[in-house]
């Protein structure tokens, strides 16, 4: 028998099925996210919670006509099966394949990219005031999460939009949750109109009361205003039409009728901008991913089994807690990323003193710069690529008054699958420009114990960027020891070429060492582990007796460390060297795998042995070849 998704190109397909077909359509979409994403990886639970609501969406409006903005973005996979991405499906999150998030590069009922959250009322807003200043009429509406909502670029677009009156539709996909249950004074407020029944029951039996009435319907009329001030006082929602919004709602995000209902009333309310409550749950009819929407909020493609070796974050978080047993004034702060930090272990013994702000990023490094001022010292845990968002904070409110606050930057570098919107490569080159701050970059797990231990000691405000996934397998000591600042250490000597490889790049850079040796070429790797303050003594010392230096970072190029060795090598005056800086030209990086990225752009080493190998131009054929998973040199 054919499937009704197999009839869905684009949404008009969606508007001549019959409401008869429309749950059937909803167990097919929820069965294709469930055999795709558990193959490539990607957001399984949130993209479960929405299939009813992208189904009303495209069947009341008209993408690409009216404007469709999905924030985060991650919740939009449903919406890419409806408008024309059924094919190519497979391909989510796979190099060159449809990204994980909206992209007006791949489709025009993308009207908006997004990745970052709290973004969608702002862009919403800003294309329907365009629309008014031209004079056209198409629908703008902004699909935000309640998570995303308490981000406060997401209040102060609601702020403006309401004070402006243009119409506009803000949906709000209400489920308790952004990756971990929502947190903050907001997401208390939601969590009474979601549990309490009492609006329900009143809403639905109030008007067959007043109307069964004499003179009944000039009392339904006459009963709005009481009947405001009683839902203001059962269902704390009034917030939104102070705001300057109708509401409409809390509607079941499971009943495509009620929501096509509710959003036929949005669409044709022209007075002022209203809100669509919609309550759904996140992992909607796949029982595991209901079950424990945390964990299945992100699933891992499917991956060959390897040995076990702790991640990264799992490291940090381990630091952490001993940290934190062993000094009162030690607290972590995460803008609603505890479980990705896998800070949940400090949290479960400390839970006063791990602060998940939501997401917040400006307001967590404030918040960290004040308990900074009061003798504590913060750890602020994050993803680099959310960190960018803190930028002017981590600048006036941190290394301006020289507050010691540590930055655990996590997923620095290529991250891989989730994209162009996610991928941390800029963090060196916006940090290093920071007077006052530490900047530095572990070359394994066991490094980033004792750096971390390092940050905590210094007294300054110090950045930690480590990468996403699995450590290099080393052991950890058991003693963590202080590092001194500033200061890198050489890993492996040789006459010819110098490699300053800093973070995840040291393993790759020892390893085209070893290849180059194969070459004849014997080269030293330094593990440059703070790119800010540089070992200028030992770039110095090394720059006396050799001439050739290569910089290898997971990072842009453009103001990176390599950016920083080579204005240090201008400014002291040491001349006569061939410099070759290896890192990410200045381009967004795509998704795809770590390993095929760090290919693509050298940073593996075979790139970083034949970038090496291309300062020898005398050197017999200047390339190298692989032979049995060896590399070596070209007959």
């Amino acid at each position: 028998m054919p499937k009704l998704l197999d009839r869905i190109d684009s949404p008009a397909d969606l508007k001549g099925l019959t409401p008869q077909e429309l749950e059937p359509l909803a167990a097919e979409l929820r069965q294709k996210l469930v055999t795709t994403v558990t193959t490539t990886g990607g957001h399984l639970a949130s993209n479960l919670g929405v299939v009813e609501l992208t189904i009303a969406l495209h069947r009341v409006f008209d993408s690409p006509r009216d404007k469709i903005i999905w924030d985060v973005g991650h919740q939009s996979y449903v919406h890419k099966l409806l408008t024309g991405r059924r094919q190519h499906f497979a391909s989510l999150r796979q190099y060159g394949g449809l990204s994980g998030f909206t992209s007006p590069d791949e489709s025009p009922h993308d009207p908006f990219g997004t990745g970052h959250a709290s973004t969608s009322v702002s862009a919403a807003l800003g294309m329907a005031i365009a629309r008014d200043l031209c004079g056209d009429d198409y629908q703008v509406v902004a699909v935000i999460g309640d998570g995303a909502i308490t981000g406060g670029m997401a209040l102060e677009a609601l702020n403006q939009a309401g004070n402006l009156g243009s119409r506009l539709v803000v949906v709000l996909n209400d489920n308790g949750m952004s990756i971990s249950p929502t947190v903050g004074s907001l997401a208390k407020l939601l969590n009474k109109v979601r549990f309490d029944r009492r609006y329900y029951l009143a809403k639905k039996e109030s008007k067959r009361i007043l109307t069964a009435l004499p003179l009944g319907n000039k009392l339904w009329q006459v009963s709005r205003q009481a009947k405001g001030r009683f839902k203001g006082l059962v269902m704390p929602t009034m917030v939104w039409e102070e705001l300057g919004f109708t509401y409409i709602g809390p509607i079941d995000g499971h009943n495509i009728t009620d929501l096509e209902t509710a959003l036929v009333q949005a669409r044709d309310y022209h007075l002022k901008p209203t809100f669509v409550h919609v309550i759904t749950t996140k992992g909607k009819g796949h029982r595991p991913a209901e079950s424990n929407a945390v964990y299945f909020h992100g699933v891992p493609a499917k991956r060959v089994s390897s040995k076990k070796i702790p991640t990264y974050s799992e490291v940090f978080a381990q630091t952490v807690l001993q940290l934190t047993r062993e000094n009162p004034r030690l607290v972590t702060i995460t803008p609603a990323m505890p479980e990705g930090n896998c800070l949940s272990i400090v949290e479960a013994e400390f839970p006063q003193r791990v602060f998940d702000v939501g997401i917040c990023e400006q307001h967590a490094v404030t918040f960290a710069a004040g308990l900074a001022t009061q003798g504590f010292i913060p750890i602020v845990a994050i993803y680099s690529t959310f960190l960018q968002r803190a930028f002017d904070q981590i600048l006036h409110d941190v290394c301006l008054q020289n507050l010691p606050v540590v930055f655990a930057i996590d997923r620095g570098g290529i991250v891989g699958d989730d994209g162009k919107t996610h991928q941390g490569t800029f963090d060196i080159s916006y940090l290093t420009l920071i007077p006052n701050l530490i900047v530095s970059a572990p070359k394994d797990e066991n490094e980033l114990q004792h750096l971390l231990y390092t940050a905590v000691k210094s007294g300054q405000p110090m950045a930690i960027r480590y990468p996403r996934g699995a450590g290099v397998g080393v052991e950890l000591d058991e003693t963590l020891q202080e590092i001194p600042i500033g200061k890198w250490e050489t890993v492996r000597n040789g006459k010819d070429v110098a490699i300053l490889a800093i973070g995840a790049m040291v393993a790759p850079a020892l390893e085209a060492a070893r290849e180059l040796t194969a070459n004849k070429i014997e080269a030293t790797v330094v593990n440059a582990r703070f790119a800010k303050p540089l070992d200028s003594a030992l770039i110095i010392d090394l720059t006396r007796g050799i001439k050739r230096l290569v910089t290898v970072e997971e990072n842009t190029i453009s103001g990176g460390f390599g950016s920083s060795v080579a204005k240090f090598l201008q400014d002291s005056g040491i001349g006569a060297l061939q410099v070759k800086s290896i890192g990410i030209p200045d381009e967004f990086v795509e998704q795809g795998t770590q390993a095929t990225l760090r290919t693509k752009y050298g940073l593996d080493a075979k790139g970083i042995a034949q970038q090496a190998l291309n300062l020898f131009p005398g050197h017999k054929s200047g390339s190298l070849l692989e032979v049995k998973g060896k590399v070596g040199t070209v007959p």
